[in-house]
């Protein structure tokens, strides 16, 4: 793998609404970039094209919800050389690959490393645009718990030390009575570190506490313990 190259940054001033999907199509055939993107303005879609995979890396991935549409084989760094990138960077953007020249290994090496679909050129435009919506979709999940999780952190940076105490306790499932023994203080002390607790996580009940608490990032659940 080409090590020669930047992180992957997001890109700023894309002047397009922040929700609607972006298809990224990377290709070095250029009659395949034009009639990918052909094909997704029929349907709506919004697309950039890049002739490889470190055009696109100069430009940044724009932070939007959508997927990429990328060949495997291309100069420079590959289509699955660049999924690799994606994911020690911590970029879940969704990808479909293209081939002309398929085999099962590769097939099988993109669908582990969490590839949507993989496609032998020539296509049905039909099961591609299937497959775009599929990855859509997943990245706007990907893009909503990303966006829960970080709000859970800001809340939850808000905890005073004895909130945080009372939090954990309560996540674990010990009664009122039993964190005021475990902690040393009243039990009115607990009922009111409770209360301001449950009002900076904005939850109404253990349920929503813990749902909290299980969505968290292992590293922030132990900088919050």
């Amino acid at each position: 793998m080409n090590q020669l190259h930047p992180p992957l940054s997001r890109a700023r001033g894309v002047a397009s609404a922040p929700d609607r999907p972006l298809v990224l199509v990377v290709d070095d055939d250029g009659h395949m970039r034009d009639a990918l993107t052909e094909l997704l303005q029929s349907v709506d879609l919004e697309s950039m094209a890049f002739g490889s995979t470190l055009e696109l890396l100069s430009r940044g991935m724009p932070d939007r919800p959508g997927c990429l549409l990328l060949d495997v084989r291309m100069p420079g760094l590959s289509g699955l050389d660049f999924q690799r990138q994606l994911l020690n960077d911590g970029i879940s953007k969704p990808i479909v690959f293209l081939t002309a020249f398929a085999d099962i290994p590769m097939t099988v090496q993109a669908m582990k490393a969490g590839a949507v679909d993989f496609f032998t050129k020539p296509f049905r435009d039909q099961a591609l645009l299937d497959a775009v919506g599929q990855a859509i979709t997943l990245d706007r999940s990907h893009r909503d718990r990303r966006d829960e999780v970080r709000l859970s952190q800001s809340l939850l940076a808000q905890l005073t030390q004895r909130e945080r105490q009372v939090f954990h306790h309560v996540v674990a499932g010990r009664l009122n009575k039993q964190i005021a023994f475990d902690l040393g203080i009243s039990l009115i002390t607990v009922k009111l570190h409770r209360g301001n607790m449950m009002r900076k996580l904005r939850s109404r009940s253990v349920g929503e506490l813990i749902r909290l608490w299980e969505m968290l990032p292992a590293d922030t659940k132990k900088l919050a313990s």
